[in-house]
């Protein structure tokens, strides 16, 4: 079974000026010279970590990874002004102009997925491969199965734990309820309403609880920038035209080479969405990994996308 590539420093690190207001953090790492390749974080707002470097061969890849906005090392941090998908895709092109790259393997995970799709159907001329992970389509009945019924039926006891704070007569609608909280003007709403947000996914993201990972996602820093920037996003529907918008355009991209992964036993984006992916798009590669649930850090995970990878440096 294939692991993580040993850890790296980056060898070329900045900001990318993307407006008035907001810095995108990026950085280098592996072969200067090698075959480009993207790395798109989760969330959205989770902003990238050290291991995220280590699932391309360094010898192979020239490694590139963007903080979001509002995300990790991005200014203003957690801000939700001009922060839109769209957003996002300009800010990925500006970056693969000013690194001058013509074209590159895009990989991401989750909503990074996410991304790598809206990206790719905006710009197929600039992409030689894809790599997915724990498919999020980020359609209406996604949110709804894992924000408000449906998810809680595995995961009783971290429900209740979610909902807590919520008063009852607000409980019909909580990704409203929670936006009303994350973008408060009292810091002390926004920061619980923020630790409860990020300990739901948290608790729920991988096949057998880690507590470790529990405590990173409801750390202070963490917990405000997804949480604010995830709800921000699902309150707006992502900032796609239509409910099924990543669906309807895969034309657009089905000549791209592609692999699909995805954990059996994800509760936070569940199969079908990877298998809904694979059915309007049958020339991707799909493999679904027998024991796993949603995070990259899992091992069938890993093993999965470091072989994709692995095959991918060959183009």
């Amino acid at each position: 079974m294939r692991n993580y590539y040993p850890s790296i420093e980056p060898y070329n690190s900045g900001y990318l000026q993307a407006d008035a207001e907001h810095s995108v953090y990026f950085e280098e790492c592996g072969n200067p010279q090698g075959k480009p390749i993207l790395f798109l974080h989760g969330g959205p707002g989770s902003g990238c970590e050290p291991y995220h470097r280590q699932f391309f061969n360094p010898q192979k890849y020239r490694i590139v990874l963007i903080d979001q906005r509002g995300s990790g090392k991005s200014k203003p941090f957690a801000s939700l002004s001009n922060n839109s998908t769209w957003d996002l895709i300009a800010d990925i092109e500006n970056l693969r102009r000013k690194l001058k790259i013509e074209k590159w393997v895009v990989f991401g995970g989750s909503w990074g997925s996410t991304l790598s799709l809206a990206y790719a159907e905006t710009h197929p001329e600039n992409i030689k491969a894809l790599v997915l992970r724990g498919i999020f389509l980020c359609r209406p009945s996604e949110i709804k199965w894992f924000y408000q019924h449906g998810a809680h039926h595995l995961f009783p006891d971290e429900w209740d734990r979610y909902i807590s704070i919520i008063p009852e007569n607000e409980r019909h609608d909580l990704v409203t309820a929670y936006h009303k909280r994350l973008t408060s003007t009292d810091e002390k709403t926004q920061l619980l309403a923020a630790k409860h947000w990020s300990r739901w996914e948290g608790a729920t993201i991988k096949l057998k609880p880690d507590l470790g990972l529990i405590e990173r996602f409801t750390a202070d820093h963490h917990a405000i920038s997804i949480s604010r920037i995830e709800c921000h996003y699902f309150m707006n529907n992502a900032f796609f035209k239509t409910d099924n918008w990543l669906l309807e355009n895969i034309s657009k991209i089905r000549h791209i080479p592609a692999t699909i992964i995805h954990g059996r036993y994800d509760v936070v984006c569940p199969v079908e969405n990877a298998w809904a992916l694979h059915k309007a798009w049958p020339e991707a590669k799909i493999n679904i990994v027998a024991d796993a649930g949603h995070a990259a850090s899992e091992p069938g995970i890993i093993d999965a996308l470091v072989t994709a990878t692995d095959e991918y440096s060959a183009l």
